[in-house]
């Protein structure tokens, strides 16, 4: 009976070593599960990287031009109006009708050429009035001439009164002054009647009529105006401190009759094209303008085709000095943002970095860089977008610089205006 327990005890432990087994084995195939599942999250993590790396953007392709030094020429532009030297109203001297206009509108003129006639006849009369007056007193004074010769030697002989003579010698002295205004009536008349006819008094272009044929005009109608246009002159206004670094030279100019500054002025029209003739300066105003500081100068431009018009605009350039070991690059690689003006740089490194610089005139297709910027740097003048969009898919890349790509910068214009 004994024996029992001990079967029981013993099938006991044979049961608790097979259960025993039963979990090291299981634990033994969860351990190799959970070590594959590392292995797989490895592998995977890896793989991801490689992903990472395949997905990197490459670098930039660039176009670069290296920072140019050179002597600048330095111009001051300013606005200029142009105006002719003479502009001439055209008003009869005359009321009348207009019979004709003898020249197209806007045409160019001669001096001395006809520009209208107004009608004769009245004047024609007139002038046939005045001569029969001055005949008339003509007349008047050969009779009392003849009075006085004739009663002259009678007074002295007592023969006639004295009064007779005397009142004879009135009548001769009346009749000399009837003759003289008779005469510059017949005179006045003469010219009212020339005054008919209006000529051009200046070689120039002629304006748009505003007295049609049939119109009656008179001492207060202006019927066009006439403007010389060679040489045109180019009105303009420049600071008191910019004139004065030239005055000196400009009055020794104008002192002299006829003289012109030896300081070439060159004139840009309004589709920012040069003229081809250069201008000196002919005209300097008596006054400085209290409100504005500026001081305003003419410029006279030789003008013979009348491409220049009066009352066009455009721009004066004047060369004020030279900017020695200027830095040049050009306008496309410089970036403005709010005011503020940046370069994209590439380094020798190969790796791209902006930097703030200041500016200074614009000089044909390239800017003066007056600050940021060293001789020998090399700025992208294309593709910067590129750099920009590079820098935003990998910020931390573009701390160091984007790297990039360069090709040389096809135009390397130098610095001629």
């Amino acid at each position: 009976m004994r024996a029992g327990p001990k079967l029981f005890q013993h099938g006991a432990r044979v049961r608790s070593s097979t259960r025993r087994q039963k979990t090291c084995s299981l634990a033994t195939h969860r351990g190799a599960a959970f070590i594959g599942v590392l292995f797989l999250a490895a592998a995977f993590v890896g793989c991801g990287k490689e992903k990472v790396r395949a997905d990197a953007p490459a670098p930039p392709e660039v176009v670069v031009a290296p920072v140019i030094v050179q002597d600048v020429p330095v111009y001051e532009e300013t606005v200029a109006n142009l105006n002719g030297p003479v502009n001439a109203a055209i008003s009869p001297k005359v009321q009348g009708y207009v019979l004709s206009q003898n020249y197209v509108n806007g045409s160019l003129v001669r001096k001395g050429q006809l520009l209208f006639q107004i009608d004769r006849r009245p004047f024609e009369a007139a002038l046939d009035e005045a001569k029969a007056d001055a005949e008339k007193a003509v007349s008047t004074l050969s009779r009392a001439s003849n009075d006085v010769a004739r009663d002259t030697p009678l007074a002295a002989q007592k023969a006639i009164p004295q009064k007779q003579l005397d009142d004879d010698i009135a009548n001769e002295t009346w009749a000399k002054a009837e003759l003289k205004a008779k005469k510059a009536a017949q005179e006045q008349a003469q010219l009212n009647l020339g005054w008919t006819s209006l000529y051009s008094p200046v070689d120039g272009i002629a304006g748009e009529a505003t007295s049609q044929v049939g119109d009656l005009v008179s001492t207060t109608t202006k019927m066009t105006t006439v403007s010389q246009i060679d040489p045109i002159w180019a009105y303009f206004n420049i600071s008191e401190t910019l004139y004065l670094r030239f005055a000196p030279e400009i009055s020794r100019a104008l002192r002299t009759p006829g003289g012109k500054s030896t300081v070439p002025v060159d004139y840009i029209q309004a589709n920012d094209v040069p003229y081809p003739f250069k201008g000196r300066i002919i005209f300097v105003s008596r006054e400085v303008a209290t409100g504005t500081g500026t001081i305003q100068l003419a410029a006279a431009f030789p003008n013979r085709d009348a491409i220049l018009r009066p009352g066009g605009f455009g721009k004066v350039r004047v060369l004020t000095g030279t900017d020695k070991n200027a830095m040049l690059v050009p306008q496309a690689s410089v970036i403005e943002v709010q005011s503020q003006y940046q370069v994209i740089v590439v380094g020798s490194d190969g790796k791209a970095t902006i930097h703030a610089v200041k500016v200074g005139n614009r000089v044909g297709p390239n800017w003066i860089i007056t600050d940021g910027l060293n001789a020998g740097n090399r700025v992208v003048v294309e593709g910067i977008q590129k750099v920009q969009a590079f820098a935003a898919q990998s910020p931390e890349a573009a701390k160091e610089g984007v790297p990039v790509t360069t090709k040389p910068y096809a135009s390397t214009a130098g610095g001629s205006n």
